[in-house]
């Protein structure tokens, strides 16, 4: 197996995704007073908002020495981050082994043996919980032959939106963002970036989004209340939190492509969702910035794309 420089590879180009004013949804909300953006996270290289702490959390990996030549790197994924580590891993030439619930999308397994990963099936009922309990008993039991990134309690997962996307999104909109707005799943996007944007202006509101129920189709987002909590998750970090039901996130996703031209998945639809509930209630002058968490790609076998659109 070959090991390449860092220096020229895809990971230079993860990050520094535009942000694009939605204003057809705007001019729904028929509050002319509130600007409402998205930070297009689905057109990082493998298609999600991943890719930033995959690469965080690799290259800390490497630099510590816990992940040497030789060794696989294997971690518990919905599917997002797995995609990222299985390109990331591809392109500097380690051995990426993923434990995934069964019940995971065709698109999402497909996408990862293409890449040539293993995958690991888990079991459905137990959610992504299952599959990061799995993982880590697998590296517990084999110390040697895995790198364990842990991505629910590795601190570089939130350091990667503290470094990179907290400030694009405050030099995009010229330092006007009132409102950050996006959904937990090992909640590092939203406490990485809430934390940065905080310490910017201290008035912004960080408003998390979360699923209405512990049975839901958001992949990849978390009920925090019934699920195990992420170690990096920080509750004090939310100065509120708005709850998304399935079928309004997969409305959402499909009006993003028919109206705005983003096809985007169906988390994006929930993150969008909640930021125009966050708009209905903003004060005038506010700046409300989401996040489009991956492409709507990752989806095509959902009964969702044909349907109209009601919300």
């Amino acid at each position: 197996m070959i090991f390449v420089s860092l220096s020229n590879q895809i990971l230079q180009f993860i990050g520094n995704t535009p942000i694009i004013r939605l204003t057809r949804l705007e001019l729904a909300l028929q509050r002319p007073d509130v600007q409402l953006y998205a930070k297009a996270e689905h057109l990082n290289p493998s298609g999600s908002v991943k890719d930033r702490a995959a690469r965080a959390m690799i290259l800390a990996g490497i630099a510590s020495g816990r992940l040497e030549p030789g060794k696989s790197i294997i971690d518990g994924t919905s599917g997002n981050t797995g995609i990222a580590y299985a390109m990331i891993g591809a392109a500097l030439g380690y051995k990426v082994t993923l434990c995934l619930p069964r019940n995971a999308n065709r698109e999402r397994k497909q996408i990862l043996q293409a890449y040539g990963s293993t995958i690991i099936e888990t079991d459905p009922l137990l959610s992504s919980d299952g599959a990061q309990l799995a993982a880590k008993q697998i590296a517990e039991d084999h110390p040697a032959l895995y790198f364990y990134p842990d991505q629910y309690n590795n601190e570089e997962n939130w350091r990667a939106h503290y470094t990179t996307t907290g400030v694009e999104i405050w030099e995009q909109t010229n330092a006007q963002v009132t409102h950050f707005v996006a959904g937990m799943g090992t909640s590092g996007t939203f406490v990485g970036t809430a934390r940065r944007l905080k310490e910017f202006n201290p008035a912004i509101q960080a408003v998390a989004m979360q699923p209405d129920s512990p049975m839901h189709g958001l992949e990849g987002m978390k009920h925090m209340e019934t699920t195990l909590r992420p170690g990096i998750y920080d509750a004090s970090v939310a100065d509120r939190i708005v709850e998304v039901g399935t079928e309004e996130a997969q409305a959402m996703a499909l009006q993003l492509a028919r109206e705005e031209g983003l096809f985007v998945g169906i988390s994006a639809g929930a993150n969008v969702r909640a930021a125009m509930l966050t708009a209905a209630t903003a004060p005038p002058g506010s700046v409300i910035v989401t996040i489009l968490c991956d492409s709507g790609l990752r989806y095509l076998s959902e009964d969702l794309w044909t349907k109209e659109t009601d919300v």
